[in-house]
C-alpha cells in the first residue's frame, strides 16, 4: 500500500494538497439532535489543516456514548462541552476506523477519563506497525527540512504526537464480531466489516432513533480510498442497505436519508465498473459526479473532481499487488 503513492499524500482521508485548499463548508448546525438521544458534532475541512471526522453523542442512562473522536483538541473538546451541557459523563466510545481524523481525540479523553471503555476493531495494530510507521517517517523528514515552515512544522509535531500515543488510540475491547451491545445502559448493534474502508470498519445502528452511524463507510464528496479495500467496501455498503434505519450519519458530509444513501451506492457501484474497465479517468470521474447528482455535488468544496481522478488512478487502478494486500490477500 505505502509503496503505491506517498503517504503524505493521503492522510487518512484526504489528499494532503486537496485538503490544504479547502475552504471549510458551510456546515448544519455543529452541535445537534438529529434523531431521539443522538446529538451530531460536525466534522469539518480547514484550509492548511487535516480534516476531523464527524462524530456523535448518544444520551444513555448511563452517561455518553461518543461515535469518533475527532482529529484536532478544538473537535474533542466540543464534543466534551456537548456532553457537559447534557449533563452526561463520557462513559464509553466506538471509533468506526483507525483513520486520525476519527481517533486522535481518544487520547485527551482518555486523559480526563481514565476508565473510558473504547470499542473498536484490531486494525489499528496493523496501521501502527504499517502505514502510521511510514507517515509517522515522512513528517519527521518534513519537521527537519529547512523548507519546511513553522506553521507547517507544528502541524506535523501535533500528528507525530497522535502517533506516538500508541495504544491510547486503540480499542479497550475489541469488536471481532457483529452483534448487539448494551453500552452505558443503551441497546446498540455493533457492525464490524472486514475490509471495506479500513481492514476492519465497526458502524452503529441505534435501534431506537432509526439511525445508522457508518463511519467513512460513506463519505462526502467522494469515497476516500486511501487505505480501502474498494469490494468489500461494496459489501459494506450492502449491508447498510439492509439494515433497518431513517437516518445515516456518514463520516463526512451531513446526514443522509435513504434516498441519499441509494444514490450514493449507485453511484460508487458504477465508479467501481468504469475503474474496472477501459474507460478513460475522466469518463469515470464524470459518471460519479452525475450518478451521484446533488448528493455528492451540494457536498463538492470545489475539490471533488480533483480528488476523485486521484483515487481512480491512485486506488482503483493500483497494482494488483497492492489491491490484493488492502482486501487481505
Amino acid at each position: 500500500m505505502i509503496a503505491r503513492r506517498s503517504v503524505l499524500t493521503a492522510l487518512c482521508g484526504l489528499a494532503l494538497g486537496v485538503a490544504a485548499s479547502l475552504a471549510a463548508p458551510d456546515p448544519l448546525a455543529p452541535k445537534a439532535e438529529i434523531a431521539p438521544g443522538v446529538y451530531l458534532v460536525r466534522g469539518k475541512l480547514t484550509p492548511g489543516e487535516q480534516p476531523d471526522g464527524n462524530s456523535l453523542v448518544f444520551r444513555a442512562p448511563e452517561g455518553a456514548v461518543i461515535f469518533d473522536t475527532g482529529r484536532h483538541v478544538e473537535h474533542t473538546q466540543a464534543i466534551l462541552d456537548l456532553v457537559g451541557r447534557l449533563k452526561l459523563v463520557p462513559r464509553v466510545v466506538v471509533n468506526s476506523h483507525w483513520h486520525l481524523d476519527h481517533v486522535g481525540g481518544n487520547v485527551l479523553l482518555r486523559q480526563r477519563y481514565p476508565d473510558l471503555k473504547v470499542y473498536a476493531s484490531d486494525a489499528i495494530d496493523g496501521a501502527l506497525r504499517g502505514f502510521l510507521v511510514s507517515y509517522r517517517g515522512q513528517l519527521a523528514q518534513l519537521v527537519s527540512s529547512s523548507q519546511t515552515s513553522t506553521d507547517a512544522r507544528d502541524t506535523y509535531r501535533r500528528e507525530m504526537k497522535l502517533i506516538d500515543a500508541g495504544a491510547t488510540l486503540a480499542p479497550t475491547d475489541v469488536v471481532s464480531a457483529t452483534g448487539p451491545r448494551t453500552l452505558a445502559g443503551r441497546s446498540l448493534e455493533l457492525h464490524l466489516e472486514d475490509h471495506a474502508a479500513t481492514a476492519g470498519d465497526v458502524w452503529v445502528r441505534d435501534p431506537a432513533a432509526h439511525l445508522v452511524a457508518a463511519g467513512d463507510l460513506v463519505t462526502l464528496p467522494v469515497p476516500f480510498l486511501d487505505t480501502a479495500c474498494p469490494k468489500g467496501w461494496q459489501t459494506a455498503l450492502a449491508h447498510l442497505d439492509a439494515a433497518d434505519w431513517t437516518v445515516l450519519v456518514p463520516g463526512h458530509g451531513p446526514p443522509l436519508d435513504r434516498a441519499g444513501f441509494a444514490t450514493y451506492r449507485k453511484a460508487f457501484d458504477a465508479l467501481l465498473a468504469c475503474a474496472a474497465s477501459k474507460r478513460s479517468t475522466t469518463e469515470c470521474v464524470d459518471g460519479w459526479f452525475h450518478d451521484g447528482g446533488a448528493v455528492v455535488s451540494a457536498n463538492d468544496p470545489g475539490q471533488g473532481h480533483e480528488m476523485m481522478r486521484y483515487y481512480v488512478e491512485q486506488s482503483l487502478r493500483a497494482e494488483p499487488a497492492a489491491t490484493a494486500k488492502l482486501c487481505g490477500s
